[in-house]
């Protein structure tokens, strides 16, 4: 095997690291969600198992992003962005908006409305949060606050503090949101909003 692909591989494992770091999941949970199994998850990380194709398929579905961006691949001359929507199970929509591993990533949400009735499911992690609300109504319930944003209209918060997005039953929400672990603010301010009586 030439150097240059040996070195490539040879890093594979510090982004499937920091991809599931950065979204909190556990190797058990990626284990169930991808169907490899956590010790051969635990060896790809740790750089002690060269990556095949059938583990790096699951995996760049579940964390929403290409194989080229797993592997480091050299880019072409072409900046675009393969906007490959990744469709969730509540009819979600979000759309990667960057393709680089690390630091703040950018994404587009598309939120059906929501069901009368539906009550949040508050969670907090590590990491900051930024929103811009592209169409409709975005409702986010933040610790205390349950805010409505317009068109227009952003918020950026600690994710530490319990927090829940979602439309409203009055129609879908489309918005922007740029997401980084902690100490990777958003430059953003943010459009402060009073909360809901």
């Amino acid at each position: 095997m030439d150097d240059e692909i040996a070195d490539t591989l040879g890093t594979v494992g510090q982004r499937l690291k920091h991809l599931r770091l950065r979204r909190d999941v556990t190797l058990a949970a990626l284990a169930e969600q991808t169907g490899i199994s956590t010790s051969t998850l635990s060896r790809l990380e740790a750089g002690l198992r060269r990556p095949t194709l059938e583990q790096l398929l699951p995996l760049a579905r579940y964390y929403g992003v290409t194989l080229d961006s797993l592997v480091d691949a050299p880019r072409s001359a072409n900046p675009r962005i393969d906007l490959r929507p990744i469709t969730c199970a509540d009819g979600s929509v979000i759309i990667p908006l960057t393709r680089r591993p690390g630091g703040i990533q950018a994404y587009k949400f598309v939120l059906p409305a929501a069901r009368a009735g539906e009550r949040p499911e508050l969670h907090s992690h590590e990491g900051y949060d930024w929103a811009y609300v592209l169409n409709g109504t975005l409702r986010l319930v933040l610790g205390k606050q349950d805010l409505l944003l317009q068109a227009g209209e952003a918020v950026e918060f600690d994710t530490r503090t319990p927090h829940w997005f979602g439309a409203t039953p009055a129609g879908p929400v489309e918005f922007l949101s740029l997401v980084g672990r902690q100490g990777q603010r958003a430059h953003v301010l943010a459009a402060q909003s009073e909360p809901a009586p």
